[in-house]
């Protein structure tokens, strides 16, 4: 069966909000083209008008409301600089309550959690949106549960997602769901995503929250990343950031609120999730982040989340 999915599109809308879920889905059907019959999804840009602006300058054909096929399983609503003139427009917020209440599942990628708040349907429910705008986000929608931290979540048959690239992480959910873990990982790979990340992570990296806090260590946090494997000791980094071993431990505290070590092991726990969660061992991943050993990294792993490697692996690798 060929699942149709709407996209709904907007005047300044952000590109990447529409292209990103509709290239997972299209690529899913490239990938599955040699034992599929018929194409897993059916993709259409729907809007008002037959092309839309985009706030990069890009103009996008689209299907008319009143084109819209009446067999649908997913209606899609993007984000963007547009949205508050968006939510403004009754038949917008019309065809978002019209759409939800005959679909399998709505979703909102970005700032387009907006319009769902605007059109009731988050009412009560969890719901995620970019970070930047998460406290104009619980201003206007108190009524809402909001999280600001994951990258996508789902409540019921309605899903929302964190800015713009987590739509590709929404999407490949989808595809998860829809047809198994291996397509959806097939098509990460397509993508040349580095990983396909649970919707419970993070919005930011442990590196790029340091590199968002202070500038000044920027180089040294990206030639730590880059170099987990390795002894990354407190005369080390002293070195690599070319101060003294008192004068960095000092001035880094200052500057991050954290000590060397602390940043270090937080970086390593990120990069060994990751791992575990594309299926990596438990023994390959402490040697590739630079525990030292699979105890060591266990250990760390149950004082900073409540539970070891190995069952962190079986619980979200699939």
């Amino acid at each position: 069966m060929t699942r149709r999915i709407e996209i709904l599109v907007f005047p300044n809308a952000q590109l990447l909000d529409v292209t990103g879920p509709a290239q997972v889905f299209a690529s899913a059907n490239e990938l599955s083209h040699a034992i599929a019959k018929v194409p897993l999804y059916e993709i259409a840009l729907v809007a008002d008008e037959a092309e839309v602006t985009c706030n990069s300058g890009i103009t996008l054909k689209c299907q008319p409301f009143a084109g819209s096929m009446p067999t649908l399983d997913t209606a899609i609503v993007v984000g963007g600089s547009g949205v508050n003139a968006a939510c403004r427009r009754p038949e917008l917020i019309e065809w978002v309550r019209s759409r939800a209440s005959r679909v399998r599942r709505m979703a909102a990628v970005c700032s387009g959690a907006f319009l769902l708040a605007e059109a009731g349907l988050l009412d009560g429910r969890r719901a995620v949106t970019h970070w930047h705008r998460c406290d104009e986000f619980a201003s206007r929608f108190p009524q809402v549960s909001l999280e600001r931290d994951p990258i996508f979540l789902r409540d019921g048959s309605i899903w929302t997602s964190a800015g713009v690239t987590a739509g590709i992480d929404l999407a490949l959910a989808m595809v998860e769901e829809d047809h198994g873990r291996p397509l959806a990982l097939a098509v990460a790979r397509e993508l040349v995503v580095f990983l396909k990340r649970p919707g419970g992570q993070s919005q930011f990296s442990a590196p790029l929250k340091l590199q968002a806090s202070d500038e000044r260590f920027s180089d040294l946090h990206a030639w730590m990343s880059a170099n987990l494997a390795r002894p990354l000791t407190l005369d080390t980094l002293a070195d690599k950031a070319g101060m003294s071993r008192r004068s960095f431990a000092r001035h880094y505290r200052k500057r991050t609120g954290c000590t060397p070590v602390e940043v270090v092991e937080t970086i390593r726990l990120e990069r060994a999730q990751g791992l575990l969660e594309a299926g990596a061992s438990v023994s390959a991943t402490a040697r590739k982040c630079g525990f030292g050993s699979a105890e060591t990294m266990r250990r760390v792993f149950l004082r900073r989340l409540g539970v070891g490697p190995k069952e962190w692996r079986e619980r979200f690798s699939g």
